[in-house]
């Protein structure tokens, strides 16, 4: 049964690691495009190195500007440059799972889900082949969807148990426009990773769990008997992340 992992960005080990050291979390590492350009094998093991255990890990790949179904083929390019970037860092840490975001917007793609679609199997399907090789598996994230009928395509087209979406709490909390019961009910047997943290609906807070407006109970009996998802704690201070846990635990 995966454990719980609590999201730290690759520059903030340093920042964090006597409290890291203490609580030794299971982490997901954020690689942003300023990480990425510097992560070379060195810095890798001298950032590890300030941890004296060593946690199970996931990675999250880096997001702003990247398109991962990009129409432009120079801009999918630029994408693809990030992803290999993050795929060499992925060879040495060897996390369980990669959580990428989607891309998707329905206002840029013009309700045209097939064309993101089209766009979006072009990338994920060369990255998984070679996330298999290395035993790590994927997980596509939502961020502005409404609903989830984009993420069940693509999930659908790949059709690997190697790649699945990331049910992320805060973005749904924003931005959905169906209740929980039917975004699960639609996705459920996909996921295989969840983002947790509040917000009052208002703005992409990262709070602790019952900081918000979002109800963690209803989600965690619509997942029962779903013992296999890895959980992710994306509450963004060490003060909201053990509040967090300590709310989880009681799940």
């Amino acid at each position: 049964m995966p454990g719980t992992h609590i999201h730290i960005p690759f520059n903030k080990i340093g920042q964090y690691n006597s409290f890291l050291n203490e609580k030794r979390p299971d982490l997901e590492v954020y690689f942003n495009h300023d990480s990425l350009d510097i992560a070379d094998i060195g810095l890798l093991e001298d950032t590890f190195s300030l941890l004296d255990y060593k946690p199970e890990l996931s990675i999250h790949a880096p997001f702003i500007d990247l398109s991962p179904a990009a129409i432009d083929d120079r801009v999918r390019e630029a994408t693809m440059y990030r992803f290999d970037q993050l795929l060499k860092v992925a060879q040495v840490l060897r996390p369980g799972v990669i959580v990428f975001h989607s891309g998707y917007e329905k206002w840029k793609y013009a309700l045209e889900i097939d064309i993101w679609l089209e766009k979006s199997l072009l990338t994920w399907r060369d990255i998984l082949g070679r996330c298999q090789k290395l035993g790590i598996k994927i997980a596509i994230e939502n961020i502005f969807e409404d609903t989830p009928d984009n993420l069940f395509l693509l999930a659908g087209e790949m059709g690997s148990e190697d790649f699945g979406l990331c049910f992320d709490t805060g973005h749904f909390n924003l931005f959905s426009s169906i209740s929980l019961d039917e975004w699960i009910g639609k996705t459920r047997e996909h996921i295989i990773e969840l983002h947790l943290h509040d917000n009052d609906g208002r703005s992409d807070a990262h709070g602790s769990l019952g900081s918000g407006s979002f109800d963690f109970h209803e989600l965690f009996s619509l997942l029962k008997g779903r013992d296999d998802i890895l959980k992710t704690i994306e509450a963004h201070t060490p003060e909201g992340a053990l509040k967090s846990l300590e709310i989880l635990d009681k799940y």
